[in-house]
């Protein structure tokens, strides 16, 4: 393994080239998927900012496929759990199937310690069916994946410089992509901490998010080949209240966006009315029985579903591929 770098951390497997996923075929419309999460993005803020000043969140609702009343993990609304629960499309309980990542620090562990078993995620299967991965992080804590799936990341980097790190991004897009590339972006969260979750700081984080948001999507616009083929998912851990996200049982904190834009894609479409078997949630805290809302745990299994791979061994959510976000 190689490590390096002075603005941040970049750990990339020698051994790895970027490819697709094994299974895809020419004719296949995606054989690329981006995944976005804007940590601590409150959806009522890409309402009051409107498209003007949110071009970009808004050009994802208007040729995407989009809700902006998903839902986090019930059990907590804080960043490493609800990232987790995306990774591996598990629940948090560990003594009801979750992945165990209950805490919001990097203490050193592995989630597979945290669950007491092995847990897989979206990396495991992307890369092990032939298919590339990536991770681009803004906060250091999230080498705590790294530790989990080593083998299965191909590329980890680390930058608490939102706009340095999307520099990256762009640049790996440009000259090799990834099956699987997972970005997280900070800004919002770091501004509602400091200043208030719907202040005008943070809402100002919300609009810096929005441009780097518009450097990918144009970097995917600008080339044939990314644009004929690359989804793209965005959803958010959490939202934010006051100076904080903590408490899971506020509506601001347990409520996320989740779009879906690319190739396919049913432009302009509400996710619920495209997915039937899903259940709108209106304001309440939903638990996991009956009909579900979406969650942003849908993501592992939304990706392995557009690449034609398995389903995310042991996940719970989007287990049955009925998220649908395409024509």
């Amino acid at each position: 393994m190689a490590v390096g770098s002075c603005v941040g951390l970049t750990v990339v497997g020698l051994l790895a080239a970027p490819a697709t996923a094994a299974s895809d075929s020419a004719d296949d419309p995606v054989n690329r998927v981006v995944a976005i999460s804007v940590d601590g993005l409150n959806p009522k803020a890409i309402h009051m900012l409107g498209r003007s000043r949110t071009p970009n969140f808004h050009r994802l609702m208007r040729q995407g496929a989009v809700t902006l009343n998903a839902r986090t993990a019930r059990e907590q609304t804080r960043t490493l759990p609800n990232h987790t629960g995306m990774l591996t499309g598990r629940r948090i309980d560990p003594r009801r199937g979750g992945h165990g990542v209950t805490f919001n620090d990097d203490t050193g562990t592995t989630v597979h310690r945290a669950a007491g078993r092995h847990i897989s995620s979206v990396f495991d299967v992307v890369h092990n069916s032939g298919g590339s991965t990536a991770l681009f992080a803004a906060k250091t804590k999230f080498a705590l994946y790294q530790r989990t799936w080593n083998a299965t990341i191909d590329r980890f980097t680390v930058d608490t410089d939102n706009s340095r790190l999307v520099t990256r991004v762009t640049a790996e897009l440009r000259r090799a992509p990834r099956t699987f590339t997972f970005v997280h972006l900070s800004r919002p969260d770091q501004a509602g901490h400091t200043r208030g979750f719907m202040s005008r700081a943070y809402l100002r984080a919300v609009r810096r998010t929005d441009r780097l948001l518009g450097r990918i999507l144009s970097t995917i616009r600008a080339r044939p080949a990314l644009r004929k083929h690359t989804l793209v998912v965005l959803t958010a851990d959490h939202g934010g209240s006051g100076a904080s996200h903590g408490d899971a049982r506020r509506l601001a904190n347990y409520r996320v966006p989740f779009m879906v834009w690319g190739p396919g894609v049913a432009a302009g479409r509400n996710l619920y009315r495209l997915s039937p078997r899903y259940r709108s949630p209106g304001s309440a805290r939903t638990r996991y029985t009956g009909r579900q809302p979406i969650r942003n745990g849908d993501l592992a299994n939304l990706v392995t579903d557009a690449l034609d791979l398995p389903r995310v061994p042991g996940a719970r959510f989007n287990v049955r591929r009925r998220l649908n976000a395409f024509r």
